[in-house]
């Protein structure tokens, strides 16, 4: 074996429920979670927790950089399907004008099909092209993104124009709100879609590691995340049309109790967050042979001083695109494949960027809303005490973590050593921010719409815990 080579066969015996269970679990309540804080940073909560779950399962012995640049990508991939909008075409499914139109209800979930299909693809394809040992370098992943990105460009230009409300022109093939529709909705704002230029981008990315890099598993996993969001997003929609649609089946029996408390649009991204995390689960079981750590892992990265420099560049970027109301910026750096640019190509190239992306990085958002809703939207917490615990204290913890876990990694720690305790760290961050978001909604106080949502996010997160503590390495990394 070549040096810092990891012989993973024996990580290949992995139970099929293992990676199905708890990657659907990890996938419900991160996608659950983002239902709160939104976009393309609000997915990836979702696209972290599973990759962390996967590359736990099954990157045991593996270089823990190798594992954190795995998990990154998978992270950083989910975010690119957030630009697209959605709600118009959930509208179609389950609006009160709307219900008893079948044509409607087929449209919208054929559009929620294509919407959420691209979504997970993109989760697929990442994550797969950080295992399937091919070493894609800083370069290489820059030149990709900005061919990702005119690609959708183009993709926009054929599928998604052209587009003037204000004459009742839209695309030929439109999944939001729609005057064909509702014709006499004098108020119907149709929203601008892009799924048309994901989708080219996506294919792009699929033929890109399929014909150039030869890339099997990055492949595969593209698809079992097509799979996964093409079933997901309708399927979990489903629950709430058929909510909307049969109101008087609501009425009675223990529904009279339990109805006024249910959050059916929270319920539909959990469903379809636990649906798409099975699909890759069950696709990454399927294509584990071709999972393998590429060796020379420390070999070529960027200099320290670039990945801080380009750390700090893109956490201000996003300040200042979710935060600040910078007109430019946010209409830039909102839109995922622009936001990718930079973590995409220094989570490849560099050494510190896969730590800092799987805990700071992914946080600071979620931190801030947090904030933001506790502290300003509707006060409930001192803005000195909101600060420091939703904001402060978390991100001075991942930063510490990611530091101290870059160093480990350094001196040759593997992926357990890694992929544990971050799965544990993440899990219950992330639930404790979004319970306070929640206004700490604890199952023996008075029922809100938001109890049921919060105690299936519990048994998530202690279903994370269990997968967390399941099994040491079998084989680890040969000198």
């Amino acid at each position: 074996m070549m040096p810092n080579e990891t012989n993973n066969h024996l990580e290949r015996d992995v139970s099929w429920w293992q990676p199905v269970l708890f990657a659907a679990m990890a996938g419900g309540m991160g996608w659950g979670i983002r239902g709160q804080y939104g976009h393309e940073t609000g997915a990836m909560i979702a696209g972290l927790l599973v990759s962390l779950v996967l590359t736990h399962l099954f990157c045991k012995s593996a270089p823990a950089l190798w594992v954190a640049r795995a998990a990154a990508l998978g992270t950083a991939g989910i975010c690119f399907g957030g630009s697209m909008t959605y709600g118009q075409t959930v509208g179609l499914t389950h609006d009160l004008g709307l219900v008893g139109n079948w044509a409607a209800l087929r449209w919208g979930m054929l559009g929620l099909s294509i919407k959420g299909a691209v979504w997970i693809g993109f989760a697929g394809v990442f994550l797969g092209m950080g295992l399937g040992g091919i070493r894609y370098r800083f370069r290489d992943m820059l030149l990709l993104m900005f061919a990702l990105l005119g690609a959708c460009y183009i993709g926009i230009e054929i599928f998604n124009n052209p587009f003037d409300p204000d004459h009742r022109i839209l695309p030929r093939i439109y999944f939001s709100g729609d005057w064909y529709w509702q014709p006499d909705k004098a108020d119907l704002l149709p929203r601008r879609e892009c799924w048309g230029g994901l989708w080219l981008a996506l294919l792009a990315a699929i033929a890109y590691v399929s014909w150039f890099q030869k890339d099997r598993l990055a492949r595969n996993l593209a698809f079992w995340g097509i799979l996964g969001g093409a079933i997901g997003f309708p399927l979990g929609q489903s629950l709430q049309a058929y909510h909307a649609w049969n109101l008087d089946l609501f009425k009675e029996g223990f529904w009279v109790t339990l109805d006024p408390c249910m959050n059916w649009w929270n319920w539909m991204e959990t469903t379809f967050g636990a649906t798409m995390g099975a699909s890759l689960g069950l696709g990454l079981w399927l294509n584990r042979k071709h999972i393998r750590p590429y060796p020379d892992v420390e070999k070529d990265v960027i200099p320290s001083g670039i990945e801080w420099t380009l750390f700090a560049v893109h956490v201000a970027f996003l300040v200042g695109a979710e935060f600040l109301g910078l007109g430019v910026l946010e209409r830039l750096y909102g839109f995922g494949l622009i936001m990718g640019i930079i973590p995409m190509a220094a989570i490849v190239g560099g050494r510190w960027w896969p730590y800092l992306l799987v805990l700071p990085v992914t946080l600071v958002p979620i931190t801030g809303k947090t904030v933001r809703e506790l502290v300003y939207n509707r006060p409930v917490v001192d803005p000195m005490l909101g600060w420091t615990v939703y904001l402060i204290i978390p991100l001075l913890i991942a930063l510490a973590a990611s530091v101290w876990f870059a160093q480990k990694g350094k001196a040759g720690q593997v992926g357990f050593g890694f992929t544990r305790p971050v799965l544990l760290l993440n899990t219950w961050l992330y639930f404790f921010l979004n319970f306070a978001f929640f206004r700490y909604p604890w199952p023996w106080a008075e029922w809100t719409v938001r109890t049921p949502n919060a105690i299936v996010f519990t048994i998530c997160a202690l279903g994370l815990t269990v997968a967390a503590f399941m099994g040491r390495p079998k084989r680890s990394v040969v000198p």
